[in-house]
């Protein structure tokens, strides 16, 4: 009689559960045990507290039967960590963020640990509230491409003693592990790529802006230029409200003619330069070598194919996952490790767009 009313009130707790959210409380009442052993279990550490096997069994087969997960935030105030990485960058949806957003995403799994994405833009007011969110959450770390305008806040944000790894864009007023593409040599490179297939005109289009890995790229040109004393013709463009980017690359490449090469300092800008091809202007870029800063897959795609070079994303994510993991398991400890700064060479993949005109 008292084993059937037990098995009744156990079914019964079953249904009330299935219909709400599942704890630890309901796992130990349901097993007959502590929350505390439940915990032990569920966290991988009963058999070093000596919980028996058979406890062990019951507890995981109702973790499985009534498919709980653990609550990170619960977790994270018991644990001191909540196994959360924020993910910075002003704008996610560029190919070159997003696509290391999700090489990062993969690789830190292999950890265990999940990844909280933002777009931060320029906005200071959206960054804070942003920001508030990251702290609620108690994450672990972060890693930041940093946005200009906003460098005090997120000086606010990560304090002096929070994991970050930095990576894209360097800023010397930020103490912290950075991870960066070789972006002056990519540039040169790329530059006397031309000058070696006989384009002498070369213009490089860019934007106004004062973060470093765009003024190493416009200095790798430069260079390249200086070395062997041909003109330098830039563009800058400020992406201005009610500003036409398309218009105004047309317009230059337009009032300078003898221009027979272009180097897109982004791929924003190479899409921006694209869309000619959409106009009856076609001509203004199909008549001149195209090169474009950060391949993505539309390049190779077009006719004719689109020389780019490409930034070494996977190589990129793994420098950061592996300095920002370093930095977590040493968080706290006395005598923590040295700032690095790590630059990865980019690769140039050469197609029709550069080949040498007759």
């Amino acid at each position: 009689m008292q084993d059937s009313l037990l098995t009744y009130l156990k079914s019964v707790t079953i249904i009330n559960i299935m219909q709400n959210k599942i704890s630890i409380k309901d796992i130990a009442k349901i097993t007959a045990t502590s929350i505390t052993t439940v915990s032990f279990v569920i966290n991988g550490k009963a058999r070093e507290k000596n919980i028996s096997e058979e406890v062990i069994k019951r507890v995981e087969k109702k973790v499985e039967e009534l498919g709980y997960k653990p609550n990170a935030f619960a977790r994270g105030l018991r644990t001191g960590k909540s196994k959360i990485i924020g993910f910075l960058v002003d704008d996610i949806s560029k190919p070159f963020f997003s696509r290391i957003a999700t090489s990062i995403d993969q690789m830190a799994s292999l950890y265990g640990y999940k990844i909280i994405f933002s777009s931060l833009g320029h906005d200071r007011n959206r960054a804070k509230e942003i920001f508030q969110i990251f702290k609620e959450r108690q994450v672990d770390g972060y890693i930041i491409a940093i946005t200009a305008g906003i460098e005090e806040e997120i000086k606010t944000l990560i304090g002096v003693d929070t994991p970050v790894v930095f990576f894209d864009r360097f800023h010397p007023d930020f103490e912290g592990d950075f991870v960066l593409s070789d972006n002056y040599t990519a540039t040169k490179d790329a530059t006397n790529h031309l000058l070696k297939n006989g384009f002498c005109n070369i213009a490089f289009i860019t934007i106004e802006s004062e973060e470093q890995q765009l003024i190493d790229r416009l200095n790798g040109y430069c260079d390249a230029i200086s070395e062997v004393e041909k003109q330098k013709q830039v563009l800058k463009l400020t992406y201005n409200d009610g500003q036409n980017p398309t218009k105004l690359i047309k317009g230059f490449l337009m009032k300078n003619q003898s221009i027979d090469a272009v180097i897109f300092a982004t791929n924003y800008l190479t899409m921006d330069g694209l869309q000619l091809l959409k106009t009856r202007d076609k001509e203004v870029i199909l008549n001149r070598a195209v090169l474009s800063f950060d391949d993505f897959e539309l390049l190779s795609f077009l006719t004719p194919t689109v020389t780019a070079v490409e930034q070494p994303i996977d190589g990129i994510a793994e420098n950061i996952i592996t300095l920002l993991m370093k930095k977590l398991q040493h968080h706290g400890q006395a005598g923590s490790l040295q700032h690095k700064t790590i630059v990865i060479p980019a690769k140039l993949n050469v197609r029709q767009s550069t080949v040498p005109r007759n």
